[in-house]
């Protein structure tokens, strides 16, 4: 993949992290397919996944089943964690960017909807540089999800809204996002190629927290969050990531927002 000659569309960048997903490619690829078919002749898409130290052989079978699609793999021996995992997309992505192009950044697990990012390529030509999905807004919501991942959704949200001084936007943690290739060129000549510190699920809210810095210009939209739409387990480990919205605390003051 390179980026965009003079004349060609704009590239959109997929980014998604995976620890074991083999459950959820074949419907990742035929989303990211359907998302390819929508968008011929206004941007060219391409997929990065970050199999983030997988045991049951989603990368092999991401490569096989890929087709036409343009797709690469990227690899962790071991699991790493998803900021790491994001740390190695943006890293590759950094000598590619052209200024007109686009990164999303996903779940591995189907709960994010095509139609939504859809919906987020229309707010890009609003002006914004980031678009993010939200299931607090009206018109969003989440359902199939446990009171306990519901719960802890909603108190992390607002803790961490109060902790590092963030106000105006209503999704802190969502993976699901849409960053601008400008944006993101900002944030790796600040905060370096993979432009993420914290390892864990915590890294959304670092990153949030450094687009705000670099004055990046925000927007979002309504996501239904569906967990029904996942084949398997959520990888969210309530104990670790609390721990990491603990560590965040910590090493965030040197982001908040004053």
């Amino acid at each position: 993949m390179t980026q965009a000659g003079r004349g060609q569309p704009p590239h959109l960048y997929v980014l998604v992290p995976l620890l074991n997903e083999s459950p959820n490619v074949a419907r990742l690829l035929a989303g990211f397919r359907r998302l390819e078919e929508g968008l011929v002749g206004q941007m060219q898409c391409a997929a990065v996944f970050i199999d983030d130290g997988s045991t049951d052989g989603t990368g092999e079978k991401i490569r096989e089943e890929k087709g036409s699609l343009a797709v690469e793999v990227l690899r962790h021996e071991r699991n790493l964690g998803p900021g790491r995992a994001f740390g190695t997309g943006f890293a590759h992505l950094a000598p590619r960017l052209a200024e007109a192009d686009w990164v999303a950044t996903m779940e591995g697990d189907n709960t994010s909807r095509i139609d939504t990012l859809q919906q987020m390529l229309v707010r890009r030509r609003e002006g914004f540089e980031v678009v993010l999905a939200s299931p607090y807004m009206y018109g969003g919501g989440m359902t199939n999800n446990t009171p306990l991942r519901v719960f802890l959704s909603h108190g992390a949200n607002s803790l961490i809204k109060e902790l590092l001084g963030i106000h105006g936007i209503l999704t802190m943690s969502s993976f699901f996002r849409l960053y601008s290739a400008p944006v993101l060129k900002r944030l790796q000549t600040r905060y370096g190629p993979a432009i993420l510190e914290t390892p864990g699920f915590e890294c959304m809210v670092e990153l949030l927290a450094k687009l705000i810095q670099v004055g990046a210009t925000i927007s979002e939209v309504a996501m239904p969050l569906d967990g029904s739409l996942r084949a398997g387990q959520s990888k969210m480990r309530i104990a670790r990531t609390i721990a990491g919205y603990l560590r965040l605390f910590w090493v965030g003051r040197k982001w908040r927002v004053r």
